[in-house]
């Protein structure tokens, strides 16, 4: 179970982006957080996923408080969530060719002796060929490498999901492809999912249920 409590965070002081908004996702619930542009919700999601510190308020895991985020949280919290941006290049080590970018968070947690196994589960979910595994970002597409962000993601075999913006970006193909490979993992694992968006009809269709910005407020 993931609980924000009267949430109020930003990024500078005395300046909130969000303010005491509740929000809770059941273990395997999908939930889908549906707001404009400018609204706040992809703060609320970096505050869930653990990388934003919330300037007041409460998270609780497993109704258990969070007192540390970033890499200051214990690794189990931390790796408990698999976090999948809106631009996928801003996110990515450009340096990087996207086998390695898809096993950062292996070998960041010591298991770098599973990434030949975990690429090759992976990449086909995502769909990913091999020939695209040696390339670098700038030699993809973004929808290319916006699968290998979500195969980053899923790595870890993480038991909550924040897609924040996933698809706003791709093609419709794309992201119908993306969307059916979370809705595998999740059947597969039972693992929950926070969907930040603005397409109504796509969260309607995805989660069970969507919840509106303005009924946080």
């Amino acid at each position: 179970m993931l609980e924000l409590r009267s949430i109020t965070a930003g990024y500078t002081r005395n300046a909130p982006v969000v303010r005491d908004v509740s929000l809770t996702v059941a273990p395997g619930e999908s939930v889908g957080l549906l707001g404009p542009s400018g609204c706040g919700k992809s703060t609320l999601a970096r505050v869930a996923a653990l990388l934003h510190r919330p300037d007041s308020g409460t998270l609780l895991l497993d109704g258990e408080p969070v007192r540390h985020w970033r890499h200051r949280a214990p690794r189990d919290r931390r790796t408990a969530f698999g976090v999948v941006f809106q631009q996928a290049r801003l996110s990515a080590d450009p340096r990087l060719p996207l086998t390695d970018l898809i096993a950062e968070p292996l070998r960041a947690t010591g298991r770098g002796r599973e990434v030949p196994d975990r690429i090759a589960q992976l990449a086909p979910v995502v769909g990913l060929t091999p020939d695209l595994l040696t390339r670098r970002p700038h030699e993809v597409s973004d929808g290319q490498l916006q699968r290998a962000c979500l195969a980053r993601a899923l790595v870890l075999r993480p038991r909550l999901l924040v897609c924040d913006e996933m698809t706003a970006m791709l093609d419709a193909s794309t992201a119908a492809a993306l969307v059916a490979a979370v809705e595998d993992y999740r059947a597969a694992t039972g693992a929950a999912l926070l969907a930040v968006g603005h397409d109504r009809t796509l969260l309607e269709r995805w989660c069970d249920r969507t919840v509106h910005w303005e009924s946080l407020s």
